[in-house]
């Protein structure tokens, strides 16, 4: 009796020995592959991150060109920033960027990021850039989620109506008449479509707004 549970117990004990080498086999190899893993993932992000950047500057560069003539500045828009801190009159919550444009290294305009959030579907994200002069350059609306059909027409891709900010100005358009048509003002609008192009509307002017009270921090010689 006592020679079977001396086999018994040997058998277990062996068992056990064997199952626990195979545990740790099986961990090492799991730890190889997520090593090996994270390598590879490592490689690739280092591989492509050049191109996506560029890529990235390149997408930025050109809708920079939309709202901003390349013959109107001669300095490097992507590396000449300044940070906006949180500001009710551009409507970011969280830190972001303005691109100031120079030529001959005077004052030529900036590009603001801003958004409404009184939109119909929710946030509007404009880009927007203003002349020193004050005057706007151009506006585009950079992310939004109104009805497809109808309050998606702020978006170039879907009409001009962005473009009726060319030129504008609170010197040459009173405050006052910042509004759409339908409310005293002069911007138009789509019929059963009003609430998006007023969030727009009164989300461009608080930007005009911004500038203005801002300009000579956004203009102010960069410390080498």
């Amino acid at each position: 009796m006592r020679s079977l549970n001396h086999a018994y117990l040997v058998t277990k004990n062996n068992m056990a020995q064997t199952i626990i080498k195979h545990a740790l086999k099986t961990a090492i190899a799991m730890l190889a592959f997520a090593f090996i893993g994270t390598l590879l993932l490592a490689y690739v992000f280092i591989a492509t991150r050049p191109p996506i950047e560029a890529s990235e500057k390149e997408a930025r560069l050109a809708l920079f060109k939309q709202i901003l003539p390349a013959s109107s500045y001669d300095n490097d828009l992507l590396a000449t920033q300044v940070s906006i801190q949180p500001n009710a009159l551009l409507g970011n919550r969280l830190p972001s960027i303005a691109n100031v444009a120079t030529i001959q290294q005077k004052p030529a305009g900036v590009i603001l990021e801003a958004i409404a959030h009184d939109g119909y579907s929710g946030d509007i994200k404009l880009l927007i850039a203003i002349r020193a002069d004050g005057s706007i350059s151009g506006v585009r609306v950079l992310a939004h989620k109104e009805t497809p059909g109808l309050g998606d027409y702020i978006d170039l891709a879907h009409g001009n109506w962005i473009k009726s900010f060319d030129d504008q100005s609170t010197a040459k358009t009173a405050v006052e008449k910042w509004l759409v048509k339908k409310d005293g003002g002069q911007f138009d609008y789509m019929v059963g479509a009003t609430i998006t192009p007023r969030a727009v509307v009164k989300a461009v002017l608080k930007a005009l707004q911004y500038y203005e009270l801002n300009k000579q921090t956004l203009f102010a010689p960069k410390a080498n």
